[in-house]
């Protein structure tokens, strides 16, 4: 598990930067890129959690496309869990699994869930995402663990996610180029087609090509 040891210390620093904001809005901070001139623009919670617009659109394709189920990589504190089950308590039906390879942020993020009244649409789970089973189509696979391992989660899962579904890889910026080379890499294969959407950090919003009418 070396892969991961790096994160794992920035994933503890951040997590108690985030405790003592106690859930503050701030500008997002991260730097400037050639499609995203004005990072300042955008808000975040903290510098791991998608930006706050991030999750609205993330609440916003809930409640459009409607998923009985949406896996979900690197929960982090829970923020972007809660935003999508948001979507669906008001939708009324659906479920997210969800996984955190860090045993602290894990306990940290299933607190937060746990006193959220979000609980029956969110299976938490304590484990890599390389390494969980989950059962069923797949409506909704939003990729934002590991950088390192994104290409990796979404190959994994390509065969259950729907031929209607959607893939979303967060931290694709030009400036963090691990997940965007990824994303070209699999689009390049016939994976995959890709949309880039201009964020601070960057957001693939990609549908499989196997399986489209």
């Amino acid at each position: 598990m070396g892969l991961f040891k790096k994160k794992l210390k920035q994933e503890h620093k951040v997590m108690l930067q985030a405790e003592k904001a106690a859930g503050k809005l701030l500008p997002e901070y991260h730097r400037a890129t050639p499609e995203c001139p004005h990072p300042e623009r955008w808000h975040m919670y903290d510098s791991m959690t998608a930006e706050a617009e991030v999750l609205e659109f993330l609440r916003t394709l809930i409640t459009t496309l409607k998923p009985e189920l949406v896996v979900e990589t690197g929960s982090f504190l829970g923020v972007s869990t809660l935003w999508m089950a948001e979507g669906m308590r008001t939708n009324g039906f659906g479920k997210i699994v969800s996984c955190e390879f860090d045993p602290l942020v894990y306990k940290k993020a299933k607190e937060k869930i746990a006193a959220s009244g979000l609980e029956n649409f969110i299976e938490l789970r304590n484990e890599s995402s390389l390494e969980m089973h989950v059962s069923g189509t797949i409506d909704i696979l939003f990729s934002d663990s590991d950088t390192d391992i994104r290409a990796a989660e979404v190959r994994r899962f390509l065969p259950q996610i729907r031929s209607t579904g959607l893939i979303l890889m967060h931290d694709a910026s030009s400036h963090m180029k691990v997940v965007r080379n990824a994303a070209f890499t699999l689009e390049a294969e016939g994976l995959v087609s890709c949309i880039f959407l201009p964020t601070p950090r960057g957001l693939v919003l990609a549908q499989k090509r196997e399986g489209r009418a």
